[in-house]
């Protein structure tokens, strides 16, 4: 028996809406992707003990990066995945999640308590920026086609 492909599933600053597809497009594939798909860390599954993030061979990696907090756990992921698959526009350009970057110093001024507060960088970070990225899945929401001709390839690279 062919082993099954070992998938993560991670969100960080954005709207999550490329979850909502993943969520849907998962209801639509279940019987299929059961049999060939182990998903080892998904937070919609209560996967999500970012202590133990276990190997995995694809990492979806969803939003941009807004903390050192998150930084370190993307970094982690991107060590414990064979595969970093930046999902969606915030992951892959930062945007709209990078707008702050653009601020001039009055907006700045005006959030400033908020990004210290939560412990915020100073600028917001596209995933590429931070780790190498094997594949972007480009979108708001996420081009569904394009995720399913991913999750295919490696599905078929797998068997």
């Amino acid at each position: 028996m062919t082993p099954k492909l070992k998938v993560g599933w991670f969100s960080f600053t954005c709207c999550e809406d490329s979850t909502i597809i993943f969520t849907e497009l998962l209801n639509q594939n279940y019987k299929t992707w059961l049999k060939k798909i182990d998903f080892v860390h998904a937070r919609i599954f209560r996967r999500d003990d970012t202590s133990d993030i276990k190997p995995m061979d694809i990492a979806f990696v969803e939003g941009a990066i807004t903390s050192s907090r998150q930084e370190e756990k993307l970094i982690k992921i991107r060590e414990r995945a064979k595969i970093l698959i930046a999902v969606g526009s915030c992951a892959v350009l930062g945007t709209p999640s990078n707008q702050r970057n653009f601020f001039n110093q009055r907006q700045l001024d005006e959030i400033q308590s908020i990004l210290e507060k939560f412990k915020y960088k100073e600028k917001v970070l596209k995933i590429a920026e931070i780790v190498k990225v094997d594949e972007e899945i480009p979108g708001c929401p996420m081009d569904e086609k394009k995720f399913l001709a991913i999750i295919e390839k490696y599905l078929n690279f797998k068997s």
